[in-house]
This record gives structure tokens, sequence and C-alpha cells, in this order.
């Protein structure tokens, strides 16, 4: 930080209240990087420009050239505001905030003649009266209960009523309600029984299967009896999760956390009846002080396909009070028993995941993160925070597309890409790059979007100067670089600078591996692209781009093949047979590249 900076913010500074809120950090762009709460905004905001910080704090503190703040009334609303700013913003420096997994879950509908499904968008159904049970480790685990279940308890399987019954019916998987009436009583019943399996209570399920498995094996239906002791296994094995010593069967989610090094470990489990069902851990590096870090990023968990409980427990130090104002739920910080136990269970497993993976994190820093300085070094870039990078693709100039991705901090950013289907039909990848650099930076000029930092062409020389021409004609001032490739069409230097020149890159280096992946990771998204594309056109938008072939020869054609998969299995000496040797060898060149 130069000495302007350090006096204005030095002079700002003495103007911030001590009183709730949230501050903006924000870097030589006027760019948001970091957006943080504070009980007392003056003293929180001066911590950053006093002293020595170490690890991410430090380098936050290096690109903060301005800041901004916001007073509120009540530490509760500065949390809202602050996670709505950071959703807003996503800041390259709230990391632990960027989105979790989201997991499935077991919905029990409240219809008439109830079903099973399972769902991920919670968010969307708070509000209905479904029983919603989980959350479950993977969608697979989740799917096999349902198939258990279903395979238990006849229920409906249709989302609409049929005009009669289905396979279900006659396989005995459900008790054709479209049909037939049966007993409220008997659907209760099946209800009931389903929502004790779900809460944990497995005798009742496990019970019913031993005395179908017995019946079935004195009957010599080994078959049959192997298939239940399979469920039976299933139930005994994967779903019997640990218990713990907390018997009052109250859904709880405990958290744990770990810090050292300036990495931070968040650990959580799932207990559902009585047992830890699932856990789920992050370890990210972390730039402000550790307890408010896991206080908002267990506000933010909530937010995202994650149902509450009726309790959660977390370590002391966290601001218990806070998120139960604004979770609305009870939230403990538990001093003795068996719930302070198990808070010390999730810290330790919090530690040993951070333990465990320490180094591997560093490696994947160095990768991604280290890569990407090291490009903004070689390049003399002031700043590398966003890549677009863009690549074309055609077959013999038909099915024009060019695909662009984005790096964002040194990580693809996929939410971000995107597709442009090209107007013009030839083979012109001049042409090509030159309308999707157009269209793309003239739509971010239009509505005022983030510009990138850099703009990497897939190509050479040539492709370098098109895409100059486009950025200057529309007053932009971007970076381009290109990659050139060699003879086994991997990248072996970047094309950089005015006049153009090559450097050279180490390929045993991160910044080799780097360009590589952003080079594979265009090149797949456009080509994917383009399958998509191809995929959707007829036999008879095909034939129109093979030379030879006019209305008549494609009528024939048409009539007589009418799909490509078909032509395709004719040979070379086949199609000679129907057209003229030249159009036969264009019409079966052009199809060997189609399926390529």
């Amino acid at each position: 930080m130069d000495e302007n900076t350090k006096k204005y913010i030095k002079q700002k500074l003495s103007l911030v209240p001590n009183k709730p809120g949230c501050y903006l950090m924000k870097n030589v762009d006027g760019i948001i990087i970091y957006v943080g709460k504070a009980k007392k905004l003056k003293n929180r905001l001066s911590s950053y420009f006093r002293g020595t910080h170490t690890g991410k704090t430090a380098k936050l503190v290096s690109e903060i050239k301005d800041f901004e703040y916001i007073v509120v009334g009540s530490e509760t609303e500065s949390l809202v505001l602050e996670l709505n700013l950071i959703k807003e913003n996503d800041p390259k420096y709230n990391i632990l905030l960027r989105d979790d997994k989201s997991y499935p879950y077991i919905e029990l509908t409240n219809e008439e003649v109830p079903r099973l499904m399972v769902v991920r968008n919670i968010n969307r159904r708070k509000k209905n009266r479904n029983h919603m049970y989980g959350p479950y480790p993977n969608v697979t685990a989740a799917r096999n209960v349902v198939n258990l279940l279903n395979r238990m308890y006849p229920l409906r399987k249709c989302n609409t009523y049929q005009d009669r019954p289905c396979l279900y019916y006659h396989i005995g998987q459900c008790l054709g309600y479209c049909n037939h009436i049966v007993e409220a009583s008997k659907i209760d019943q099946m209800k009931q029984d389903i929502i004790k399996f779900l809460k944990g209570d497995h005798t009742l399920i496990t019970k019913k299967i031993e005395e179908e498995m017995y019946i079935e094996s004195e009957k010599y239906h080994f078959e049959k009896a192997k298939e239940l002791k399979e469920l039976l296994d299933y139930i005994n094995i994967t779903l019997v999760r640990q218990k713990v010593e907390i018997q009052d069967q109250i859904d709880r989610d405990v958290f744990g956390f770990y810090e050292d090094k300036g990495y931070l470990s968040v650990q959580v489990f799932f207990i559902r009846g009585g047992k830890i069902i699932e856990r789920h851990g992050k370890i990210v590096p972390f730039v402000d002080d550790v307890h408010e870090e896991v206080t908002r990023y267990i506000a933010k968990f909530y937010q995202k396909n994650v149902l509450l409980p009726k309790e959660i427990l977390v370590p002391g130090g966290i601001d218990s009070t806070l998120l139960e104002s604004f979770l609305q739920v009870h939230v403990r910080i538990p001093v003795r028993g068996e719930k302070k136990k198990i808070v010390a269970m999730a810290c330790q497993n919090a530690k040993v995941s951070l333990d465990e993976k320490f180094e591997l994190i560093k490696k994947d820093e160095e990768k991604t993160l280290g890569a990407n300085e090291k490009l903004k070094e070689v390049l003399q870039l002031p700043k590398l925070d966003r890549i677009e990078l863009f690549d074309n693709s055609n077959l013999f100039g038909t099915f024009n597309v060019s695909g662009m991705v984005v790096f964002k901090h040194g990580l693809p950013s996929k939410n971000d890409y995107r597709k442009f289907k090209i107007t013009m039909d030839k083979n012109d990848d001049y042409g090509t790059m030159k309308e999707a650099l157009y269209r793309r930076y003239f739509r971010v000029l239009k509505d005022q979007l983030e510009q990138p930092d850099l703009i990497i062409v897939d190509g050479g020389i040539g492709q370098m100067h098109v895409a100059r021409e486009v950025i200057n004609s529309l007053g932009l001032q971007i970076p381009i670089v290109g990659l050139k490739k060699d003879q086994h069409h991997a990248t072996s230097a970047l094309l950089a600078g005015e006049p153009i020149r090559e450097i050279k890159v180490d390929r045993k280096s991160n910044l080799f591996y780097y360009l590589e992946r952003m080079q594979d990771e265009v090149h797949n998204f456009t080509i994917n692209y383009h399958k998509q594309i191809r995929s959707k056109g007829s036999l008879e938008s095909v034939l129109d781009h093979v030379e030879g072939i006019g209305t008549k020869r494609k009528k024939e054609l048409l009539k007589k093949y009418k799909t490509i998969t078909k032509l395709k299995t004719l040979s070379l000496e086949e199609l000679e047979a129907l057209l003229p040797k030249s159009v036969a060898q264009n019409l079966y060149d052009f199809l060997q590249a189609y399926e390529s």
C-alpha cells in the first residue's frame, strides 16, 4: 500500500463510527474483494491497517485501495446485510461462503395417496406441509432408501392417475389407486410405518423383511429369499449409523471447527433419530476473526437446500445469540455432558481433516492461485482476477460455434461460461473469432458487465490480431494473449506483447499445467456445444453442405435413407454406386468427419 493510499485510509478511518454494520473492501478498480460485519465498525476496520498480518489476510490488505461501510441498527441486521452483499458481489476473499454441495432429501408427500420422492431444491418446498427427511450422503443412498420403501410398501408411483393400472400394480408395488378403492386406514398405516423408518426406527421393517424372507425360504423360493436378505443387509450395514448418547430423538446439527496456519476446517454432524446419519466438512483459507468466520458460515449454510433442525450445537466463542435470532431455531453452546462431548468430537474431526489434507490443499493452491500469480507476473499485469478464453469449432464450415470459458482466481467459474452460435456458415476461423468477441464485449459494454483482466484466444498470431482489432474498435483496453500449439496440438508457448513475441513456458511448471487446463476446458466446452448443435441438425441440413448434391439427389437420398446414421453405414463403394465418384467421395469424407 503506497503512502497516498495509507493517508487516505487513515483519514477515512477517523470518520467511521463504533456502531454495528457491514464493511466492503475494494481494490484499485473499485471492485469489492471482501465483505465483513462488525459489532464495532471502527475497531474492526482499524485492525486491518495496523500491525502485521500473514497468509490470506496479508494478501487482502495489500490489495485494499478503498472501503465503504453501512451502519445498521443491530447485529442481526448486519448479518443479513452481509450475506446479501456477499451473494450479490461474490468477493474473491469470501471463500468460506462460496456455495457448498446440496444434499438430497426424501419427501413423503401430503397427498391423499402419498408418494416418495428424492428432492434437492429444499428452499421452494419449505412452505409445503410435506414430510422431509435427511439429508442423505448422496443421491444414490436416497434412491436406494426410496426403492426399499417402495418395495415394502405399495405407494402411488405416478404423478397423475392413469386410466388403467401400470406395471407397478402388476408387480405388487402399487395397489392400483387409479382403478381400485383402497381403505384410508391402510394408507395411513403405511404412511406411519414409513415415517417411523425415515426417522430412524428400522425395527418394524427389519422384522417384516425377516418374516417374509423365512416364508419364501420355506417355499424353496431361494432367489426371492436372497433378494430379501440383501435388503436386510442394506438396512443393517448402510442405514444403521453410529449411535450417540443423546437419546431424546431431537433432530440436531452439530458444528465444530479447527484453525491452523491460516486455514479453517469446519465440520457438521447431522443427527437424526439419535444417530449421526451424515457429516459435512469444508477447509479454506480465511481472513477474518475465526469465530466471526464460523458464525457467518453457519448462517449461510442453511440458505441453500439444507433444512433447519430443531436444535444446533456450536462450540464456545460462536455468537449463538446472533445465530438464534437469525435462524429462528435453538442454538446452544453446551458446557457439560453428552452434548459437549459431541461438539468436541466435531471439533476433533475438523482437526483430523485439516491435518490429513493440509499438504494436498497447499499443493492445489500452488496449482491454481500460485500459477495464476505466476501468469500475472510473466505478463506484467497489475491484477489477474478474471480470465476469459475463446475457442471455435465447425465441420467443413458448417455448424459454426464459439465457446467462452471463465477462470476466476485460478478456478473455472462455470456459471459465467457462454456459447455463441455463429451466423456465418463458412470455414473462416478469423471471422468466427471476430463475431464471437464482438458480440461478447459489445454486451459487456452495453450491460456494464465485469470486464476480464485478460483475454486468451486459442490460436496464433492471426487470431490475436483479429481479437485486438475487435477490442480496440469497442474502445476497450483488455490485454490479449494467444496460446501457440506444437505439432501435437499441445500448448508450447504464450504469445503476448506489442510487437507479439513468444514466451516459453517450462513444461514441468504449474503455469504450464494451468495454461493446459484452461486450454482443455475451453476446447471441451466448445466441442461439446458443437456436437450438441450438430446432433440437432437433420440429414437434410447435412446434405446441403456437400458439394455436388443438388435438390434432386438430396431428395432421392432423403427418401431412401432418412437419417444420418443409416447413410453413415454405407461404404465409399456403395456411395459411388449411387453418386458420381467425386460427389460420393465428398459425402463420404463429410460423414466420416461428422462422427469424429
